[in-house]
Parts: C-alpha cells; sequence; structure tokens
C-alpha cells in the first residue's frame, strides 16, 4: 500500500515536504505523531492523527505516538487564544497511561513486527536537560527571525497585542523542534506528522536536523477537519466527543457519527474508518439512490464505534437507538445498563416518584397525575389509555387502574413513560 496514496484519496493531505514520498519508497520509515496530554483521554479531534499513524503502519512503515509529557507542562501557541493551565509529572503520567490504552485499539504495539508502533514521552529526555545545555545546543541553531516568522506566532501577537506571548510559549516551536532531533538520532524517525496548524512547529524540527546534522527530515500535515457548514468538528453541545465512554457514552458517541450531514459522512468515512476506495465508492452510490436509509451514516458510526469501543457496545447503541426511534420491545429496554438509559432519555421530562409506594403498589392513573404530572388531568388520561396510547416500559396501559409496583422498575430506579407516538417522560424512583 502507498501510504501518499492512500492519504491522497482519502483527503487526508494538507502539505507534504518534498521527497517524503520517496523516502517511504526507499526503505521501512519511522514517523512520529505529537499527542498532548492535558487529558486522560482522547477526543475524536485526535482521531485523524491517529488514523494517519494507522495507514502508515499498514503501509508497512512504523509509527511512533510521542506523549507530551514535557510540551504539555508549556502548552502549544498553535491555534490557542490564551495559555493553558500547566500539569505536574503525576498527572501526565497517568494520561499516558491512559491515551496508550486508547491506541492500542489502532496500533500494534505488542507484537514482534519490525513496523510494531512504539509510545514515547518527550518528558523521559527532557526532564534531565538544562536550560542551560539547551541554548547552548539547540537555542544557537534558530533564530528569532525564523522563529517569529511562523504563522503560530505571527496571529498570536497580531491578534492579541495586550496579553502578548510569554517566552514560555514562543519557545514551544524550539521544544517540539528538538523532539524531532533526538528520534531522529535515537529512533532513526525521518517524518513527523500532524494537522496542518502544526506545519510551523514541525518545519523547525527538519530545520533543526539538517543545520545540526546535516541529516534530512520530513514532514506531512492532513487538513483540520471542518464540517460542511463551517462549524467545529467533534464539538456538541455538551462540549467534546471523547473516546472514554466515562466523558461520553458509546450510545451518544455512535449518535454523533450516525447525525452528521450527508456531506460530512462522505468525507468522514474516508479519514476515520479504513474501509477499501472500491467499498466507499459502492456505499456512495448506494447512498445517492436512498439518501433517507443513512446507508453512510450508519456504516460509518458502526465502523468507528466498534473500533473505538467494542462489537457489543455498537450493537448496545443501534438497539437503544430503535427503543427511541424504532419499533422496540420491553425485552430491549430491559437490557440497557443505567448509564445507557439515562443517555438516550437525556432531555426528557423527567419526574421523582416514591419508591416505597411503589413497593405497596399504586394505580397507574393516581401515579400519572397526582404523583408526576405525566398528565394534566385524570380524564386526558382515561381518554389517551382508552383509545391505546399510553405505554409504561414500551408495553401498553390496558386500564388506568392497573396497579404498577417495584416489579416494574428498569434497573431497580426507573419507569419510562410513553405518551402517544414520540412523547417520553423517565420516572425515577428514590
Amino acid at each position: 500500500m502507498n501510504f501518499i496514496e492512500e492519504l491522497q484519496w482519502r483527503g487526508m493531505i494538507h502539505t507534504v515536504m518534498p521527497g517524503t514520498e520517496e523516502q517511504l519508497k526507499k526503505e521501512m520509515t519511522s514517523a512520529y505523531v505529537g499527542i498532548d496530554p492535558t487529558a486522560d483521554s482522547l477526543h475524536i479531534g485526535h482521531l485523524v492523527s491517529v488514523m494517519m499513524l494507522k495507514h502508515f503502519q499498514r503501509s508497512g512503515h512504523k509509527p511512533i505516538a510521542l506523549v507530551g509529557g514535557a510540551t504539555g507542562m508549556i502548552g502549544d501557541p498553535s491555534g490557542k487564544s490564551a495559555e493553558r493551565n500547566l500539569l505536574d509529572e503525576k498527572a501526565l503520567r497517568h494520561n499516558q497511561n491512559c491515551i496508550q490504552s486508547q491506541l492500542e485499539k489502532f496500533l500494534d504495539f505488542t507484537s514482534d513486527a519490525p513496523n510494531a508502533a512504539e509510545l514515547v514521552n518527550n518528558y523521559d529526555w527532557m526532564k534531565d536537560y538544562s536550560f542551560l545545555d539547551f541554548i547552548r545546543d539547540i537555542g544557537k541553531h534558530i533564530t528569532v527571525n525564523y522563529m517569529m516568522a511562523k504563522d503560530s506566532v505571527k496571529k498570536r501577537l497580531a491578534n492579541d497585542s495586550n496579553v502578548g506571548m510569554s517566552f514560555t510559549e514562543f519557545s514551544y516551536q524550539l521544544l517540539q523542534g528538538f523532539d524531532f532531533l533526538h528520534l531522529y538520532q535515537t529512533k532513526n524517525c525521518k517524518l513527523q506528522m500532524g494537522g496542518s496548524d502544526q506545519w510551523g512547529n514541525i518545519t523547525t524540527g527538519t530545520e533543526l536536523i539538517r543545520r545540526k546534522t546535516g541529516g534530512e527530515a520530513f514532514a506531512l500535515v492532513c487538513p483540520l477537519i471542518t464540517k460542511a457548514d463551517g462549524g467545529k468538528f467533534g464539538k456538541t453541545e455538551s462540549g467534546n466527543v471523547w473516546l472514554d465512554r466515562r466523558y461520553t457514552s458509546p450510545y451518544k458517541f455512535y449518535q454523533f457519527w450516525l447525525n452528521v450531514s450527508d456531506a460530512d459522512a462522505e468525507k468522514y468515512i474516508k479519514i476515520f474508518t479504513a474501509i477499501s476506495k472500491d467499498e466507499i465508492a459502492a456505499l456512495v452510490a448506494e447512498h445517492t439512490t436512498a439518501p433517507h436509509l443513512r446507508i453512510l451514516q450508519k456504516r460509518l458510526a458502526q465502523e468507528v464505534t466498534v473500533m473505538v469501543h467494542s462489537e457489543e457496545d455498537y450493537h448496545a447503541a443501534v438497539d437503544a437507538s430503535n427503543i427511541l426511534f424504532g419499533n422496540s420491545t420491553s425485552e430491549s429496554l430491559k437490557k440497557l445498563d443505567e448509564e445507557t438509559l439515562l443517555a438516550v432519555f437525556d432531555g426528557v421530562p423527567q419526574f421523582t416518584i416514591s419508591k416505597s409506594a411503589l413497593e405497596t403498589g399504586v394505580k397507574a392513573i393516581d401515579l400519572l397525575t397526582d404523583s408526576a404530572a405525566v398528565f394534566p388531568s385524570k380524564g386526558e388520561m382515561r381518554k389517551l389509555v382508552q383509545s391505546g396510547g399510553v405505554s409504561i416500559n414500551k408495553e401498553k396501559l390496558e386500564n388506568q387502574d392497573e396497579i404498577l409496583n417495584s416489579s416494574k422498575l428498569l434497573n431497580n430506579k426507573y419507569l419510562l413513560v410513553q405518551k402517544g407516538k414520540k412523547n417520553y417522560f423517565l420516572l425515577t424512583a428514590e
């Protein structure tokens, strides 16, 4: 597989340094991507560069994931309007371990193949490097003029002349450049990849390698991913879409991909999956004939959810989606764990009811009018029950005087009331 050609048809190349493709054709090459460890989970904004490493390994080359323990203590100014909070070593190590376990789902770290992936942390080679040594060995090779000419620096100074830019942040590109030099010298790493906003930092590294060793190194960056409507990719009303289920449940993760626009689905399925060119072309053609079936979105959501979570989580997410949008059964509802149940019905009206009252039993009509105002009056509830329009836990309520007790509770805590086709209410027994 030709790595450059693979990335080109997937729309994953923004800029590539001349000579890169020739280098990759010549020999198995090591390349690295830097990951900022400011959280203990990656979010989907990281997935583009992770997929680049995945395709790189599939092409027979060696991927290196660099966790920026040292640079994470400083904060990269690229695309940022303010300085970041700095983390201590304990927090950074914790974040590194969590990130590695996520990367293992994409990359082969454990085999004895010559192109097995590696994880490195730049804190390991920076922690004992003195400031005097750094400015003598590294700083003298890159001029201030060269550093000032970088877009990330120019934009920051132009946009925020009152606050300015600290020396700490200004030095970031030198530190990232030194990472590339270190990996070049210790691991024969000749290529650095990242997002297009990293081009300035990456080329500082190639320049440092040239000036200090006379060697040649390369750079490749992918476009920053956007949505077709111009909105920011990977952001929802509740913030980032994370890979860790503690922050974004598998159901919500699946829903994010399922709900992208047609234009975005056609773009994202190339970037965020390893599906072949021919199969994607067939999927696009099939989708075009019947867009309402959302074939692209469904396949995209399946591929990414299985890759990040598991086949089991994917099927649970599909079942959960059917509960809200399809003709599912009470059995499907009862299978949902509490986390998924709350994710599915996030945003529906909720009421708290007495668990002790349910232990002795309470009439449905009293529960849904007096205890929880699902209906404004008993008369209105009677009419809807008679027309078959009320369900409890996806089972039709045949009689408004039916006695409901704690045996009905989902996860020993919840009742799901459906009023008509689309109106849901979640009752929590406490």
